[in-house]
């Protein structure tokens, strides 16, 4: 089945283990991704399925049929080990939540739409720069590399990456810096989303926890100013342009503290390539000239942005 032929490879091309790469993997991945018999892979899609979606989707798409007392062997064969890998992440539910969903990050799905493209050997090797492969992971019982970052006191350990070291330059260099006096509220992991998360301290302020798959990958707060800050740390996808903060502004509609969106980077060069994407009215902090802010516009530097007068 040439779908299936497909799953296999790209699992394989993601270093996948054998046992990963099983007929139950490969339909899980093409049930995560919406992928049908005639789908083009760059019409894949991420939409948040429970265990119960995915096995409704293989049976209606490729008439092949699971029994429902099977989720324990998708969930221990194949969801497990995708989240592990960065390809899946859940909806922060109680796991014994009827509402409890699965979906592709952004980022894999992002490498995913390339698959049979002349870009999908860059892009397999972009996702790789930010995350270690299943059999790597696997290869050592040893603890895999860690990043300890303290966060309101509490040391917290990040899992290694680029993604993640810039989130603890964010706080170690940008937060002292420009959001001074700050308390994180919020810091995502590549291995776990919500990795710290002040549910208490949030919901004061107005935001609906529910969301949180939302959230940026760090939010600080500074209540001398009342001032919250909305921090994307960039390394492959995921700017602050137009569209997002659409999304964070539906999500916050009850927050009244002043709202200051900044994008991160590593470097210069990576800046440059989501330059034109980024949106007017925003922040840039670049982590390799730590003591400048580059300001998209406005009539202002680093502050919430003033609604308009009314006519």
């Amino acid at each position: 089945m040439p779908k299936m032929n497909d799953a296999r490879k790209i699992l394989s091309s993601l270093n996948m283990p054998a046992a990963q790469q099983s007929d139950i993997c490969c339909y899980t991945l093409l049930a995560m991704s919406s992928i049908t018999k005639r789908s083009k892979w760059a019409s894949a899609k991420n939409s948040w399925l429970r265990i119960h979606d995915i096995i409704q989707f293989i049976d209606t798409a490729y008439a092949v049929r699971y029994a429902e007392n099977s989720r324990e062997t998708f969930r221990k064969q194949a969801i497990h080990h995708f989240r592990n890998a960065a390809m899946i992440e859940d909806n922060g539910k109680a796991t014994n939540s009827p509402n409890y969903r699965y979906r592709l990050t952004n980022e894999f799905l992002e490498t995913l739409k390339r698959f049979e493209s002349q870009e999908w050997a860059a892009q397999i090797k972009a996702f790789f720069e930010n995350h270690l492969s299943l059999i790597d992971m696997y290869a050592s019982k040893k603890t895999m590399t860690k990043v300890p970052i303290q966060i309101n006191g509490h040391e917290i350990s990040f899992f290694a990456g680029k993604h993640n070291i810039l989130q603890k330059m964010i706080l170690e260099e940008f937060a002292p810096r420009f959001a001074p006096y700050s308390k994180c509220l919020y810091v995502g992991d590549t291995a776990k989303k919500d990795l710290y998360k002040d549910v208490k301290t949030l919901q004061q302020l107005g935001f609906t926890i529910t969301l949180h798959d939302k959230m940026p990958d760090v939010v600080l707060y500074r209540a001398d100013k009342n001032w919250i800050y909305f921090v994307e740390a960039v390394t492959s996808v995921g700017p602050i342009d137009a569209k997002r903060i659409i999304e964070i502004e539906a999500m916050t509609t009850k927050v009244v503290a002043g709202k200051i969106y900044v994008t991160a980077f590593l470097n210069f060069k990576t800046f440059k390539s989501f330059s034109e994407s980024l949106a007017w009215e925003t922040d840039v902090w670049i982590a390799d000239m730590p003591e400048h802010m580059i300001h998209m516009d406005g009539d202002v530097f680093i502050g919430p942005r003033l609604p308009p007068p009314s006519l």
